[in-house]
C-alpha cells in the first residue's frame, strides 16, 4: 500500500512539474514572438541551460581553484603582470533595446608586451611563447570565463563572443548569432575551432541559436574535450591567431588582432 502510494505521488510531482515547465516555456516563446524577440527552442533554452550554466560554472570553478591558481602563479612569473586578459565583448542582445550588451570577458595572458623600435607591439607570432602555446593548445587560457558564465555573460555552449567593432560588418542573419549569450565553446568550435572561414563559423553559429538543446549542448561539451584533447584547429593556418573579420566577401582579411582567439 505504501508502495502505492509513493509510486501515485511521484507520478502526481512529475506530471505537476512538467505542466509547470509547460506553461512556463509556452509563455516565454508567447512573450519573445510578442516583443519580436529571439523564441526558446524548447524547455531547456528557456527553462533549465540557464539553472545549468549556474551550477556546474560554480562547481567547476570550486574543483579546478587549484588549476586556476597555479595557473595564474605561472603566468605572473613567465609573462608578468598582468595575469588577466581583459576585453570589451558584444554579448546577447538587450531585449528593450535590440542592441548587444558589452562585457569584459577573463582569459590568461598569453602574450608578452615586447615592442619593436617604433614603440608598437610585436605581432602575434613573436610575442606568443611557448608557455603562451601550451595555455592555448590546453584551453587554459580559457577558464577565466567560468566567471562570465557565473556572473550571466555567458554560457556554456553558445557562439564565442567576437570584438564589439565586428557588429556593424554582419550581414543580418549573422547578426542572430547575438540573440542568446555567448558561450565558452560552441558548435563552431567543435566543427574546427580555428581552421575555419568566418563565414563558416557563422553559419555554424546561426545554425546554433536556431536549435538549442540539451543533447546539442551536451555533444559540443564532449566534442570540446575531444578537440582540446587532440589540439585540432589551434591555429588558423596562416598565422598564430584568428585573422580579424573585415567584413563578408572582402579581400585582405589576414590581419591578425591581438589575443582575438576564439
Amino acid at each position: 500500500m505504501k508502495k502505492s502510494a509513493g509510486v501515485i505521488l511521484s507520478a502526481v510531482i512529475g506530471a505537476s512539474a512538467g505542466a509547470g515547465v509547460y506553461f512556463i516555456t509556452k509563455k516565454k516563446k508567447n512573450e519573445a514572438k510578442t516583443a519580436g524577440r529571439h523564441v526558446p527552442f524548447g524547455p531547456y533554452e528557456a527553462v533549465f541551460k540557464r539553472p545549468l550554466d549556474i551550477l556546474i560554472s560554480g562547481t567547476a570553478l570550486v574543483l579546478l581553484s587549484p588549476v586556476l591558481g597555479a595557473t595564474a602563479l605561472l603566468v605572473r612569473a613567465k609573462l608578468g603582470s598582468p595575469v588577466l586578459f581583459v576585453q570589451e565583448r558584444p554579448g546577447r542582445k538587450n531585449p528593450v533595446t535590440g542592441q548587444e550588451r558589452i562585457f569584459k570577458i577573463y582569459k590568461f595572458r598569453t602574450m608578452t608586451d615586447a615592442c619593436g623600435e617604433d614603440g608598437e607591439l610585436l605581432p602575434d607570432e613573436q610575442r606568443l611563447t611557448r608557455f603562451g602555446k601550451l595555455l592555448r593548445s590546453t584551453s587554459l587560457d580559457e577558464l577565466p570565463e567560468l566567471f562570465n558564465i557565473l556572473k550571466g555573460d555567458m554560457s556554456l555552449a553558445g557562439p564565442r563572443p567576437l570584438l564589439p567593432e565586428y557588429l556593424p560588418r554582419y550581414s543580418e542573419a549573422q547578426r542572430h548569432r547575438h540573440d542568446v549569450r555567448p558561450g565558452l565553446t560552441g558548435l563552431a568550435q567543435v566543427s574546427g575551432r580555428n581552421a575555419l572561414s568566418w563565414e563558416e563559423k557563422f553559419e555554424d553559429d546561426v545554425r546554433y541559436v536556431r536549435h538549442i538543446t540539451f543533447a546539442g549542448d551536451l555533444k559540443i561539451l564532449f566534442q570540446t574535450v575531444a578537440a582540446v584533447v587532440k589540439k585540432d584547429g589551434i591555429s588558423s593556418g596562416t598565422s598564430a591567431t584568428m585573422e580579424t573579420f573585415t567584413g563578408n566577401d572582402t579581400e585582405n582579411s589576414h590581419k591578425s588582432f591581438s589575443e582575438d582567439r576564439l
